[in-house]
Formats: structure tokens, sequence, C-alpha cells
């Protein structure tokens, strides 16, 4: 690929051998989807006992940095769209070094949480199946999810939309059953229900607005992943369209599947009532009194975790072969299959996400919390460069050193240097939260890492330091 033909073709760009097998409806419910995971159905209950009602203004403030982000990846994947682009941009705005940084890390990113999500997924089966082995469970998933993958990209579209519209469908029922114990006062909860409950318990920052500030890093894990169509960009049929409509509807989808749906639960259920460990879904729908609610939910959860980790084995394989085919990881690992998969790269993922199966087998309950807070901050570096990499294309572009994105991001750069500045916040508060910190030593020696694998890379081929891809900085047009 010539700097002339980036410079010149940015949407045209060919994705070397990927089948553009993602219709809309696919790429729209991999967005939706990406916006509802784990983290919303299990972690808002503990960030509920530390924030009260106030946690709804932390999901909204932090939907507004996602959308920032968002838009910025979007006006760089219409400028050019490239499976693995986190890598690709930061590589061809930043360096070499930051293409490989990024794109081994989101990697990492995906490991992890792939690795919590199975285990996670087991333990919800076994509410149903106490006899079965949960490391039974969880590497018949492994098989299953793995096979999928592997067999089409087509495939997997079609198992994450179905994934997604489970989700979609049970938050919508939960607002409209709330919404309705609410106005018309049925169920059990119908006596205590009220607006009033925002407010009524000590207050809307009931424990003062540093604690809620402090929930900012389990509300940031909750939204980990929505970048995913990102990845979809190389393999999505229409990436011009499909591409710009899934960035454009995340402010309602925010507004509705986050903000809404904890609204209305902390009206029917007094904040008071939850705590770490407790869904707050299962929670309001044990007090409204459905039957099977918790049944219900738990199919949803577990719907949610097969989700990520789905997402979790596409999104490896694809950013393995990026790095493969930058010279950054073994070649063996930039061939497609027969299905124009790239298999190799999903089955080394899929390795060591089941070494996390056995890890998680033996390791106490607390390695949850501090796998997640490594995908936290691996996924906040993710973001960083996506912001970053706008910023330096936005001066290519005011310059005429670039051709201009047919989706522009509003305000240009300003926003995203607030969601850059955002972001270092929240990293400083990681690093103020004892339990929290350990995901940034454990990144430090991750970097450490990725800096002597560079090094080894120099050494035997000195050609890696030239950038890939580098735009032709003559004036364009």
């Amino acid at each position: 690929m010539t700097s002339q033909k980036v410079a010149d073709t940015p949407v045209d760009t060919p994705e070397e051998g990927y089948e553009r097998g993602l219709g809309s409806r696919q790429v729209q419910m991999i967005a939706i989807g990406g916006a509802i995971g784990v983290g919303l159905f299990l972690g808002a209950g503990a960030n509920i006992a530390k924030a009260g009602p106030s946690l709804i203004l932390m999901y909204a403030l932090a939907g507004v940095i996602i959308f920032f982000i968002m838009r910025a990846l979007g006006e760089l994947l219409l400028y050019r769209p490239v499976s693995g682009s986190f890598a690709e941009y930061s590589r061809e705005f930043l360096g070499p070094f930051f293409g490989y940084f990024t794109g081994w890390t989101y990697w990492l990113m995906w490991v992890v949480t792939g690795m919590a999500e199975l285990t996670a997924a087991a333990i919800y089966v076994h509410y149903w199946f106490p006899h079965i082995p949960q490391w039974v469970t969880a590497l018949v998933f492994l098989v299953i999810l793995f096979g999928v993958n592997l067999i089409s990209v087509k495939l997997f579209g079609e198992l994450e939309f179905w994934f997604s519209m489970v989700k979609v469908t049970a938050l919508i029922g939960m607002i409209v059953i709330g919404l309705g114990v609410l106005t018309l006062g049925f169920s059990q909860a119908g006596d205590t229900a009220a607006v009033s409950n925002l407010w009524a318990f000590d207050g809307f920052f009931p424990k003062g607005v540093g604690s809620s500030l402090m929930t900012l890093q389990g509300v940031m894990f909750a939204y980990l992943a929505v970048e995913l169509v990102g990845v979809t960009a190389g393999e999505s049929e229409n990436p011009e369209k499909t591409l710009p409509k899934a960035i454009n509807t995340l402010p309602w989808r925010i507004a509705l599947f986050y903000v809404g749906a904890l609204t209305v639960i902390l009206c029917v259920v007094k904040w008071t009532e939850f705590g770490e460990g407790v869904s707050p879904f299962v929670k309001a729908f044990a007090v409204i009194g459905i039957p099977a609610g918790a049944g219900i939910v738990n199919f949803v959860v577990l719907t949610a975790a097969l989700s990520s980790c789905n997402s979790g084995m596409y999104s490896t394989g694809r950013m393995l072969r990026n790095l493969a085919e930058s010279g950054e990881a073994p070649k063996v690992f930039a061939r497609l299959s027969a299905t124009k998969t790239p298999a190799l790269g999903i089955t080394v993922s899929v390795l060591f996400m089941g070494i996390g199966v056995v890890l998680n087998y033996i390791v106490p309950e607390k390695a949850f919390g501090y796998v997640t807070s490594v995908a936290t901050a691996a996924g906040i570096w993710t973001w960083l460069m996506i912001l970053i990499s706008h910023v330096r294309y936005r001066r290519e572009v005011v310059a005429g050193r670039l051709p201009a994105s047919s989706f522009p991001a509003p305000g240009g750069s300003v926003c995203s240097w607030i969601a850059i500045v955002f972001l270092l916040f929240v990293t400083g508060l990681i690093a103020y939260d004892a339990d929290a910190r350990i995901c940034l030593y454990v990144m430090a020696g991750w970097a450490a890492a990725l800096a002597i694998g560079w090094a080894v890379l120099k050494s035997r081929n000195p050609q890696i330091t030239g950038r890939r891809g580098e735009p032709d900085l003559e004036k364009v047009g």
C-alpha cells in the first residue's frame, strides 16, 4: 500500500483478503452490543452502593466522553477504513512503536476480558445446573465460540446480532415494566416506587461528590468494547453508510440503556438496597415480584458474557493479523483461512483465554476485579491513542496535507482534547484507589515487556522503524 494511495483513496482501501460479510443490521447490533455488557448488568450494583443515585450522572458524563471518542474514531475510519484500525492509525500518525504497542495492548485487553467472561458464563449456568463442574461449561462455551469465529465473519455477525438482541430486549422490557410500576403502581414495589427515591435517602450525592467520581473507573469498564465497531471496518459491506449510522446512534443508546435503565431501577428500588455482587436488574425483578425474574435476568447476563467473549475472539484475531502484516508479530499470523478468517490468530488467542479458565478456577474471587481493572487500563490506552491520532490527523487536514474525511467530528479536535483530559483524570482516580492501582503495575510490566520485544524486532529488522502507510505530506487537491 503506497502512501499516495492512502492519501488519494481514503475510503476504498482494499482490506487484504477479508470478506466484507457484515451487513448494516449486524454492524448496528455489534455497536449496540458493545455498549451493553456485563459491566452494566453486574458491575452497576457495587457502584450504586458507592455513589447512590448520582451514578446516573456518572454514566451520562462518561457517555458524552465515549461519544467524543467514537466520533473521533469515525472520522478516521471514513478517512481510511481498515481492520485493526486503532493500531493502524497509531502507526500512521504517532509512529510504528505506538502502532505496535496499541495493537498488542488491545489484544491483551480482549484476552483478559475473555478469561473473565468465560468463567462468569460458567457461573451463570451453574445457577441452573449446579451439578455440572464450572470448568466443563467454560470449556464447552470456549469451543463453540471458537468454531463460530473460524467458520466465517457472517456467522460471527449473526451470532452477535442475536446476543445483542437479547440484551436490548431485556433492557427495554425492564424499562417498560419499571415505568408501569411507577405510573400504575402495580406489583409488590408499587407502594414504595417513586421518582423521589432519587433524592429521598440522603440526597442525590449521598456519599459525596468525591465518592461518586471514584466510580468513574468502573463506569468506564462498562463502556469497554464500544469501539469494536472500528475493528469491523474492514469487513463491513458499506462502511461509508453503516459506520456513521452506528456511531451517530450511540447517544440514544447510552441515554436509553444506561442512563434510562438505571434511572428507572433507582426510582423503583431505593439505592440503599443494592450492594456488591448483586445485579441491580436481578434485585429490581425480585422486588417487583416477577415470577422467574431472576432466571430471566440470569439468561440475559449469560448472553452478555458470551457476547463479550465472542467479540474478544473476533477482535484478537484481526489485531494479531494487523501486527503480523506490520512485521510486529510472527508472519504466520497474517495468513487467512479458506473462509477468509485469521484462523491462527484466533486459535492462539483462544488458547490464552483457555489458560484463563484454568487460572480463574483456582484463584480467589478478587482476581476478577484485578482482571477487569487491567482490561480498563488497556481500554483507556486504546481510547487515548484514537484521540491523539485524531488530533494529529486534524492537524494534517488543516495544513492541507491530507484529504478531509466524509464524517468529520463536531468541533474538530476540541472534543478530542476534552476526552483526553477526562481519560487522564480517570487514570489518576485508578492510581488513587488502592485496589484498582494494581492494574497500573501490571500495565507497567506489560509496557516493559513490549519495549524489550520492540528492541528485539529492531535488531532483527531495522526497517520496522519506517512508518507503514505514512501519508504523502505534500499538499493534496
